[in-house]
């Protein structure tokens, strides 16, 4: 019997890895369901391995089964500690737990060793002398066969001795492989005798100096899956072909040779407009300082749309909407914006900010500073009030005065025009003083004071709302407006990716904000009135800046 609760995993959407894992149950090939999320360690995760993630654990978790977080350790030349801390606390953040400890392919080293011997025991494995260039002539092309190596038909004995020097040390970088003896004919390329061992003399970050080879990533992903007892390996599209590897690999070696040994499924990866999901690009972003970090809030990493304000449950969410198939597809941003801005709709606060201040005075106000209780969330009482204030001088945004309303649909501030301020008074703009060129620095107006919280008293209609902060009880602010980090919907068909950057993809502006903020947190949410969701970055310190994660409507309409 399976472990899983029926009901619940027919709450979620259906899709082909989910029937496939049914019917699995249902004929007992295997009693539980045990996927695994294996990141290699050279960068920062991106939105595409979010999607990866939510799939690998959420399918578990439906099932009541286990997910494990194994790191593709085998290439130790590209690999940090840095991005082995970043990708545990990405999958933490969002929101899923891994199977006991934290595995590494490299755990395994020993044990690929043995089985890299039983290849060779068997005959099925040798090791290779040709060179770079002798390797891509003897391989052939989509079109015509490849041919033996010279090497090929080296004895087990002899080619044991070889992997043993190769493993001590006594080979050069370059000047040998081992490669499994399959057919080099085939029509799948991967299946031309594919190099399973490399000699690298690179210092790895959990292993030491101990190997100087190391795996390729065909030979020790399938026999991790095995090691660990995955029974559902999921992987993107582009290793459809190197199933056949897989399953050749399993097959040839008796400890996995098996009913229930693991089977890979592929699935489309994730292209999202405006954006690149290469880790290499992401790296040459980085590293040509287009941008301030893995982490800059127009990167699509997860660290990066973390910093700029998505939330755990958006992505979780836009990983739904997206769904799982077969098709490749390139996802609109708006999907990604509707996710979140859905999300924060429902649990970010409200307060005002002015991002472009222009000085109101209120000409009949004579009081000291008022204090008015506005909602937090106009929609849900039970997140409470905060304490908003007004006085004789106040900042509105300098988008909402024009001297002269145009053509009568101006709902803003204009001379002789009157507007409400939001959660306070209605006021009427008088005069204006202007700089030498031109530019409008103050607006003299009064107000009513029979108008807070209700209509006038005889009956006249004011249609327009706009935001404020009091003058002298606001916090400065830097606001960061960020837009796509390219110009063209699909940047990696470019020649040179970084020719259609955005040149505008950052507006930086200087404003002010409620008091309430003064304590905000960093990545929490908040929608300032009129303006958008924003959130307090997370690098910010004592000065208050303030990222844009999304506009209050959808910007990406076709």
């Amino acid at each position: 019997m399976s472990k899983h609760d029926d009901n619940a995993v027919s709450d979620r959407p259906t899709n082909f890895i989910r029937n496939i894992i049914n019917e699995d149950l249902a004929q007992h090939k295997h009693e539980m369901v045990h996927t695994r999320f294996p990141p290699e360690p050279n960068g920062y995760l991106h939105i595409g391995h979010a999607k990866s993630i939510c799939l690998n654990f959420g399918t578990a978790a439906d099932y009541d089964g286990q997910c494990n977080l194994r790191f593709d350790d085998t290439n130790p030349s590209k690999e940090d500690l840095e991005y082995v801390e970043s990708i545990k606390k990405d999958v933490t953040w969002l929101g899923f737990e891994w199977a006991g400890d934290i595995r590494y392919s490299s755990n395994y080293f020993d044990q690929f060793y043995a089985y890299a011997s039983e290849l060779i025991e068997k005959g099925l494995a040798y090791v290779c002398f040709l060179n770079a260039e002798e390797t891509r002539e003897y391989r052939g092309s989509l079109k015509a066969p490849g041919k033996n190596s010279p090497y090929r038909d080296t004895s087990p004995a002899e080619n044991l001795a070889l992997f043993a020097k190769m493993k001590n040390g006594e080979m050069k970088e370059g000047e040998c492989v081992l490669r499994a003896k399959i057919d080099m004919a085939s029509s799948f390329m991967c299946m031309r005798d594919p190099a399973l061992y490399r000699v690298r003399f690179e210092h790895h970050h959990q292993t030491g100096d101990k190997w100087c080879i190391y795996p390729m990533y065909d030979f020790a992903h399938c026999i991790s899956d095995a090691i660990e007892g995955i029974t559902h390996s999921l992987c993107t599209l582009e290793f459809q072909d190197n199933r056949r590897l897989y399953d050749w690999m399993l097959e040839h070696l008796n400890d996995f040779n098996k009913p229930d040994r693991p089977h890979q499924y592929e699935f489309s990866r994730l292209n999202l407009e405006y954006t690149v999901m290469s880790k290499r690009k992401l790296h040459q972003l980085v590293d040509d300082n287009l941008v301030s970090g893995w982490d800059d809030p127009r990167m699509p990493t997860i660290s990066g749309l973390r910093r700029r304000g998505y939330t755990a449950a958006s992505l979780r969410d836009f990983a739904d909407r997206i769904g799982i198939s077969k098709v490749d597809s390139m996802t609109g941003m708006d999907v990604l914006e509707a996710a979140i801005r859905d999300d924060l709709n429902k649990i970010a606060p409200r307060t005002m900010a002015v991002m472009d201040p222009i000085k109101i005075v209120i000409e009949n106000y004579d009081g000291d500073i008022e204090s008015i209780q506005a909602p937090i969330h106009p929609q849900n009482e039970a997140m409470g009030k905060r304490e908003i204030f007004f006085g004789k001088e106040l900042y509105i945004d300098r988008a909402d005065f024009q001297e002269v309303a145009p053509n009568g649909k101006f709902k803003r501030l204009a001379l002789d025009k009157e507007v409400r301020l939001r959660n306070a008074y209605i006021i009427k703009a008088v005069r204006a003083d202007q700089d030498e060129a031109g530019n409008f620095t103050t607006i003299y107006c009064t107000y009513d004071p029979e108008t807070l919280g209700k209509n006038p008293a005889d009956g006249r209609k004011v249609k327009g709302v706009i935001h404020f902060v009091e003058a002298s009880k606001a916090l400065p602010a830097v606001f960061r407006i960020y837009d796509r980090l390219f110009s063209v919907e699909n940047p990696a068909k470019a020649d040179d990716f970084e020719s259609v950057l955005n040149t505008e993809s950052l507006e930086v502006k200087q404003g002010l904000v409620e008091p309430g903020l003064a304590n905000s947190e960093p990545e929490k949410a908040y929608q300032f009135e009129r303006e958008g969701y924003f959130c307090r970055d997370n690098q910010s310190g004592d000065v208050q800046v303030y990222n844009r994660t999304v506009a209050l409507r959808d910007t990406w309409a076709k």
